[in-house]
């Protein structure tokens, strides 16, 4: 332990981490930039933070106040230590309908205040694209905006009082006047007024550089304002009084289409008179799919609000007449609004990958000019890219001039590092020349404030300094921020990870087959660490368990970065950081869907493991779960089930076994069915009829746990008027194609047994396992895939490994892509298949929740419609089941799986109507269901099944 560790750990009642973790995952923020912080504080309260100021002004160390590390500029990185306030000091301390402010501490997620707000009808002005994780302390320090910053403007104009600590431990009271300011701040400012009056360029969406001009006396010497956007240089925040504006009672988007980029740019400034709440825009290269938009190449989004939902429509349609655009679009609909705005929220995210797959970076993020000139700044930036043979989408919030966009700069070698200054430094001439500000929302931090004096002079960035010096004389507070900055191109976060690539098992198809790209897809915006439900997502189920950053998406891939990196953490593959962190992954796959740049921890996971236990003992786990299908085969074989589920009701024999598998001891071992679903199908004669054939995949949980849900899919998909076959196997002959009979007694020795998606075996890291599961599998297939019979699978888990694991990990054999293309959820089969038949009227409300796997990997529309079809009413919740597989029974996991279910798919099932179906596909959602709330879920084929038998002939 160092001299600074223990000094802090005296001093503070908070958490101080010098841990490889917790400097792992601060290196870096959003941005383009890495440093290594010496260690974490997450003070409990004020006086925490004056002890860490104390603790590291007398070691002369310095320190970096970090909200919820979103920012794109570099600012919430440092190599001192990170005062990490989203831990304790993330309260709304009081709220004031009549006076319409809050009392906030500097760590309260914006979101959380806006649900207080909200039934009083008020909202906090600015918001954010990251609202949902980004604090009320960062939006402070980067003077945050939003898309709504036309109607109610920055974060600084929301701002009353501000109660910060400097770094000498004073506690100041800033508000509108000179009474909190540090001394000689107002001599500073009497002694440079003409330069204060002159030197600050006039627009809605200047942030960059320090706000001194607001402490001019004829703007009431407000040293609150001047305050923000100081990005943690000048003192600490600790609390803050906030205004609060009145919200509208409804709302109203007008989606226009302009030709391009270009149209919509000029066109946006004229709608201002208007009285919009928005004018946001995009371009057709952001969107991944124009499906709901209005005809264009570009569009503005200006959402118009009133008193009621006419005047709302009302004012919308008035923005129509009034503009010219080659199409528009008027929403009402709430559900259909944030369907819209959640295209622009992501951009932030999606924009880090060009269609091509190409990777894209911030760098000029958010760069602002006089609205009435976006048009004329755009083509300027748009030829400037073409100079220097770059590639940007443009997006972000037009009605204030204020453009967002990711270059795909090259930060990997010299030379693309050395574009990437000449070009940030002839782009910063640029935004100059059309009298605009290098930044608009996010803040200088070292992405832009080498740049400064282009835009402010030398003489007013030494006024910066001095004022700098007014507040914090010891250069302790985010040295290398606004003043005396770091180069623009030092510190980058990619220069630390290998050159070459790194030797994996799966493929990484969207990623050259490179893990280091993979791992970088994580920008860092952070979506993971949202805790508010949020309808249909999934991510990060986890971190809303534990709310622990390692236990995120990012913080778990900023950790395999620095394994990467090899810095921090030093020992590769066998990190016992990073095992730790994954542990808690539930292998949803939410990741792959939620998340904007679509991080696939799952997969990372499963990697990581194979290398972690190569040539080692492995978990207890590993061997009872990972090789359940191994086990349920041999005890089907032996005609021991009975004898099983009995030895599992007797508990002291229960309770050894589980301790000795590595399985949670308040979990119950499932009961195995008495017949297989295999056994069964032999016994009625195997297919009938004379239809089309369907190919129904006997997974390892239908085949012998829950072998009704495989009786009720052959019910239906008969009943549908499908030929129902399986898969061939050394006992049997399947029926396929043509009618012709194919035999699976001929294949060779090396080829027996039974078909198996490989799932328990990727789950649990056994990759080479995997590999010949996934092998023999396409052998038996073989005959299948020479025909054109589509495979239903009825587990969706199952599904989703043979549609994305098997081409992934076997991407040298090119039947793995032919068979997951071929696989169809159950709905899926019936829509396609059997297009003009109609399922029982079972007209029942419906619960429980769509399975995470095929929320991220399959998709449930056709479930929905099917849903639809049948009578059954009402949507099904987000999120994950918690058990997912092994993770819910495995040793430790216990509290975290039984948080999962309690997110979203407990509540759902207490607050479903009398009579409702609960539904739940997956054999693990319907175990959790039973084992923690004693309800008995079932899959959507049990449930049509039951309908035709009710059905009248």
């Amino acid at each position: 332990m160092t001299d600074l560790e223990a000094a802090l750990r005296r001093a503070v009642r908070g958490e101080v981490g010098f841990d490889v973790t917790s400097r792992a995952l601060t290196t870096m923020d959003a941005s383009n930039y890495r440093r290594v912080p010496l260690g974490v504080v997450a003070p409990r309260d004020a006086d925490d933070v004056a002890a860490a100021l104390e603790v590291c002004r007398e070691h002369g160390t310095p320190v970096v106040a970090r909200g919820g590390g979103t920012s794109i500029a570099g600012q919430a990185t440092g190599t001192g230590v990170v005062l990490d306030f989203t831990r304790h000091m993330n309260r709304l301390l009081s709220l004031d309908p009549g006076a319409r402010t809050a009392v906030v501490q500097p760590g309260l997620v914006l979101d959380r205040l806006q649900e207080a707000a909200a039934p009083h009808g008020l909202r906090f002005g600015p918001d954010p694209s990251t609202h949902s994780r980004c604090t009320l302390g960062g939006m402070i320090g980067n003077n945050s905006c939003g898309s709504h910053s036309v109607a109610w403007g920055t974060t600084a104009d929301s701002v009353r009082e501000l109660t910060v600590l400097t770094a000498r431990g004073r506690s100041l009271r800033l508000g509108r006047d000179w009474a909190g300011a540090p001394q000689g701040l107002r001599e500073l400012v009497d002694g440079d007024l003409a330069r204060l009056r002159t030197g600050f360029p006039d627009l809605p969406r200047r942030i960059s550089g320090y706000a001194l001009d607001a402490l001019l006396p004829e703007r009431g010497a407000d040293v609150a304002r001047s305050f923000c956007g100081s990005e943690g240089t000048l003192g600490v925040l600790t609390e803050a009084v906030v205004r609060l504006v009145e919200a509208p009672r409804a709302r109203a988007l007008a989606v226009l289409g302009y030709a391009d980029e270009a149209g919509a740019a000029e066109a946006a400034a004229g709608l201002l008179p208007l009285g919009p709440l928005t004018v946001e825009g995009m371009a057709v290269d952001l969107v991944p799919s124009t499906r709901g938009l209005p005809r264009g190449g570009a569009w503005l989004f200006v959402e118009t609000g009133g008193d009621s939902d006419a005047e709302a429509r009302a004012r919308a349609e008035a923005v129509v007449r009034a503009a010219d655009v080659v199409d528009a679009l008027v929403v009402t609909d709430p559900a259909g609004q944030r369907r819209l705005w959640r295209i622009r929220e992501d951009a932030s995210g999606t924009a880090t990958r060009m269609p091509d797959g190409a990777e894209a970076w911030p760098g000029w993020e958010d760069c602002a000019v006089p609205p009435a000139r976006l048009g004329g700044y755009l083509r300027d930036f748009r030829a400037l890219l073409a100079a220097h043979d770059l590639r940007g989408t443009p997006y972000g919030h037009f009605g204030d001039g204020c453009i967002h966009v990711r270059v795909d700069f090259d930060l990997l070698t010299d030379a693309g590092v050395a574009r990437f200054r000449r070009f940030s430094e002839e782009l910063a001439d640029v935004v100059v020349a059309h009298g605009g500000s290098l930044s608009g929302e996010h803040g200088d931090g070292q992405a832009r404030a080498e740049l400064l004096p282009r835009m402010y002079g030398e003489e007013t960035v030494d006024l910066f300094e001095r004022a700098k010096g007014v507040w914090d004389p010891d250069d302790l507070l985010n040295p290398g921020m606004l003043v005396r900055p770091a180069p623009l191109d030092a510190n980058l976060r990619f220069s630390v990870l290998p050159r070459e690539p790194v030797h994996v098992e799966f493929g990484y198809p969207a990623d050259g087959g490179d893990f280091s790209a993979a791992v970088r897809r994580c920008v860092g915006v952070a979506k993971c660490r949202t805790t508010s439900v949020t309808g249909s997502g999934v991510m990060c189920p986890s971190f809303r368990a534990t709310g622990e950053e390692e236990h995120s998406t990012r913080g778990r891939a900023r950790l395999l970065h620095e394994m990467l990196a090899g810095e921090l953490v030093t020992d590769g593959w066998r990190s016992t950081e990073v095992r730790d962190a994954l542990d808690l992954c539930l292998s949803c796959k939410g990741c792959r869907s939620d998340c904007p740049v679509e991080v696939d921890m799952a997969t990372y996971k499963a990697e990581f493991l194979h290398h972690h236990y190569a040539g080692r003992r492995r978990p207890a786990a590993h061997y009872t779960m990972g090789w359940l299908p191994v086990w349920l085969r041999w005890a089907s074989r032996a005609r021991v089930a009975p004898v099983v589920n009995a030895l599992a009701s007797v508990g002291p024999l229960a309770a050894v076994a589980k301790r000795l598998g590595g399985i949670a001891g308040e979990r119950e071992v499932p009961r195995l069915a008495g017949e297989t679903f295999s056994r069964w199908w032999r016994g009625r004669g195997g297919p009938r009829g004379e239809g089309e054939p369907v190919v129904l995949w006997p997974d390892t949980f239908t085949e012998h746990l829950s072998p009704s849900v495989g009786r009720a899919a052959v019910r239906v998909l008969e009943a549908a008027g499908l030929r129902v076959v399986l898969p061939p196997t050394l006992r049997g002959r399947a029926v396929i194609g043509d009618g012709t009979s194919k035999s699976a007694l001929a294949l060779p020795a090396a080829r027996r047994g039974r078909v198996c998606c490989g799932l328990t075996y990727v789950s649990t890291g056994q990759l080479d396992r995997a590999r010949a599961v996934m092998r023999r599998t396409l052998d038996l297939m073989a005959p299948v895939l020479e025909t054109s019979a589509p495979v239903v699978v009825l587990e969706p888990s199952c599904a989703a490994a043979l549609r994305t694991d098997l081409p992934e990990l076997l991407h040298d054999d090119p039947r793995a892509a032919r068979l997951a293309a071929r696989v169809l959820t159950f709905a899926e089969a019936l829509e396609r298949h059997a297009p003009d038949w109609a399922p029982p009227a079972v007209d029942r409300p419906v619960t429980g929740q769509t399975h995470c796997h095929q929320h991220a990997v399959l998709g449930d529309a056709a479930d929905r419609r099917l849903r639809e079809a049948a009578g059954l009413t009402g949507e099904l919740s987000g999120g994950c089941c918690g058990l997912a597989g092994n993770f819910g029974f495995e040793d430790g996991h216990y509290g975290v799986s039984v948080a999962c279910a309690e997110d979203q798919l407990l509540p759902a099932v207490r607050e479903a109507p009398a009579g409702a179906v609960v539904l739940a596909d997956g054999f693990s959602c319907r175990t959790q269901l039973e084992q923690l709330a004693g309800v008995r879920g079932r899959h959507l084929a049990e449930v049509l099944a039951e309908g035709l038998e009710q059905r009248p002939e």
